[in-house]
């Protein structure tokens, strides 16, 4: 069996350097053969497992300095038949990627929107005059370098080497214990690469909509965890994108969904939501597991 994974596209983005780890891990764990997919945008990496075009999408969900990746929890809501299968979370380190002589002769920097607020106090220290310019990804702009010679991209170390173009400043992220959770996703009815069945996962990935204009529309369903004694590692909240002011709710929960309480707090939530959406139990790895599964 040969999975397609697919990620955020070209070649050397920072969803494909979690996706390879993850296929270095499968190959070694599991003996699975595999082949990437790159995508131009991650709504169409979702989109290409929910239609069946990839088995695996290995997407960006949040970010240590720049909080939550929405293209990723916004398609994932839309579309019905994906589940999480794991967490990997990777250090991000950006590096200014140039063929201009010197960081005072750049009047550009092309990235991923997500990549330039990571750098944004670097760039107002040392580029304050700049023009940024958002692209899909942090590989996309890097062929336009070499005939753009005052321009800048922000990207990976190991991207400059895939494209044999010039590092000017390594290291210009804001903080230095940058970090990125990515999500494995897969079509509901596969799994793998994933713990073992009976396996305590760590997390549970969940969103729901609350009626309009309701009191303790939020706090009743916040409520329940509460009293059960489940613990919300992360919530936030997104526009319905159908009248201003209508909100949607991504809950990550320190609980596996198929533990009693767990299945408790899920059935008294239907009672106060709209729509309720189970994303899928999961273990978080750091990638410096995936890469100890590997070595050993």
């Amino acid at each position: 069996m040969t999975l397609s994974i697919a990620h955020l596209g070209p070649p050397g983005t920072y969803a494909e350097q979690a996706a390879l780890l993850y296929v270095n891990w499968l190959t070694k764990i599991k003996g699975l053969e595999t082949i990437l997919c790159p995508y131009p945008s991650i709504a169409q990496t979702l989109r290409a497992v929910a239609q069946g075009a990839a088995q695996l999408a290995v997407v960006p969900v949040e970010n240590s300095i720049e909080g939550s990746v929405t293209m990723t929890v916004d398609t994932l809501w839309q579309l019905d038949t994906l589940q999480i299968q794991l967490a990997l979370v990777m250090p991000i380190v950006h590096t200014l990627i140039s063929c201009a002589q010197s960081v005072k002769t750049i009047k550009t920097v092309y990235s991923h929107p997500q990549a330039l607020a990571q750098c944004q106090g670097w760039l107002e220290r040392f580029l304050p005059s700049v023009q940024l310019i958002p692209t899909n990804s942090t590989t996309e702009p890097l062929q336009r370098l070499e005939q753009e010679i005052t321009a800048g991209v922000i990207s990976s170390q190991r991207a400059a080497q895939l494209y044999n173009l010039p590092i000017l400043v390594n290291g210009i992220n804001d903080y230095p214990e940058n970090c990125t959770r990515f999500w494995v996703v897969s079509q509901d009815n596969l799994s793998v690469g994933n713990q073992p069945s009976a396996t305590k996962n760590s997390h549970t990935s969940l969103a729901f909509s609350v009626p309009a204009n309701v009191p303790g529309a939020l706090v009743k369903p916040l409520q329940i965890f509460a009293r059960l004694g489940i613990n919300l590692s992360r919530i936030e909240s997104r526009p319905t994108k159908r009248s201003l002011g209508e909100y949607l709710f991504f809950i990550d929960v320190e609980a596996d969904a198929r533990e009693a309480q767990m299945q408790s707090a899920l059935q008294q939530l239907t009672a106060y939501t709209e729509i309720l959406k189970i994303f899928g139990s999961y273990n978080v790895l750091p990638i410096s597991a995936l890469e100890e599964g590997i070595s050993s």
